[in-house]
C-alpha cells in the first residue's frame, strides 16, 4: 500500500469519525432544548423522550472511540492528524457528559409535575438551558471551521450561563424561606440549574479542544468560574 493510498484512508476514516462527532452534537442539542422544554411545558412524555435518547448519544460515543483507537493504531498518524484524533475523542466524551446532564434534568420532570410550580423559574431555567444549546452549536461550528476566534468567544459566554445560575440560586433561597412549602420543588429545581451550569462547562471544554486543534495551544489562562454560590451539589 502507497504512502498516498495509505493517507486517503486515512482521511476517508477521519471524515467517517467526524460526521459521528456532529451527529452525536446534533442529539446533544436536542436534549437539552427537549429536556428543558418538558420541564417548562411540564411534558413527562417529552422528557421520557429525552431520558430514552440518551442511549444513543452514549453509543455514538462509544463507537468514536473504537473508531479513534483503531485509527491511532493502525495509521500512524502525524502530529497534526494525531492532534485532531485526540480531539475528537476529548469532543465525544464532553457530549457524553452533557446528554447525561441533559437526562438528569428529563428525570426531574416527572417529581416536578406532582408538586406546586414555582413562580417564573421553569422560564428562567429554559433561557439558561436555550444559552448553553446555542454555545454547543457555535463551539460544533467552531471545530468544523477551524475557527479559533469563535471558540473563544464561547468560552466568554459561559460567564452569562454562571450568572444566570447565581441568580436563580438566590431566587431558589428567597422563595424557600419565605414559603417552606416551595422547598422540594426548589431543591429539584436548583439541582436543574446547576446540571444546566455544568453542562456549560462541558461546552467551553470542547471550544478549549477547538483552539487546541488550531493552534497547537491551550487556552493561555485557567477561565475563572463565575459562579460564587459555593455549594456542592450532586451532578447525578
Amino acid at each position: 500500500m502507497t504512502e498516498q493510498h495509505i493517507a486517503k484512508v486515512f482521511d476517508r476514516d477521519l471524515e467517517g469519525i467526524q460526521a459521528r462527532i456532529m451527529k452525536m452534537g446534533g442529539l446533544v442539542e436536542a436534549a437539552i432544548l427537549g429536556a428543558a422544554q418538558s420541564l417548562a411545558s411540564r411534558d413527562v412524555e417529552l422528557a421520557e423522550k429525552v431520558r430514552a435518547g440518551d442511549a444513543a448519544i452514549d453509543d455514538l460515543e462509544v463507537l468514536i472511540n473504537e473508531e479513534t483507537a483503531r485509527l491511532l493504531a493502525l495509521r500512524s498518524p502525524t502530529a497534526g492528524d494525531l492532534r485532531l484524533v485526540l480531539t475528537v475523542m476529548k469532543i465525544s466524551g464532553n457530549l457524553e457528559r452533557i446528554g447525561d446532564y441533559a437526562k438528569n434534568i428529563a428525570k426531574r420532570t416527572g417529581v416536578l409535575t406532582q408538586l406546586p410550580p414555582v413562580n417564573g423559574s421553569t422560564a428562567s431555567l429554559k433561557r439558561m438551558a436555550r444559552e448553553v444549546e446555542l454555545m454547543l452549536k457555535d463551539a460544533l461550528d467552531a471545530y468544523i471551521q477551524r475557527d479559533a476566534e469563535l471558540a473563544k468567544d464561547v468560552i466568554e459566554r459561559d460567564r452569562e450561563v454562571d450568572q444566570m445560575y447565581n441568580a436563580l440560586f438566590r431566587e431558589f433561597l428567597t422563595f424557600m424561606m419565605e414559603d417552606p412549602r416551595s422547598i422540594t420543588a426548589c431543591m429539584h429545581l436548583h439541582f436543574i440549574a446547576k446540571n444546566t451550569e455544568r453542562m456549560g462547562d462541558h461546552v467551553t471544554g470542547i471550544a478549549e479542544q477547538v483552539i487546541y486543534l488550531v493552534t497547537g495551544e491551550r487556552p493561555d489562562e485557567t477561565r475563572v468560574k463565575a459562579d460564587d454560590t459555593s455549594v456542592s451539589v450532586l451532578e447525578g
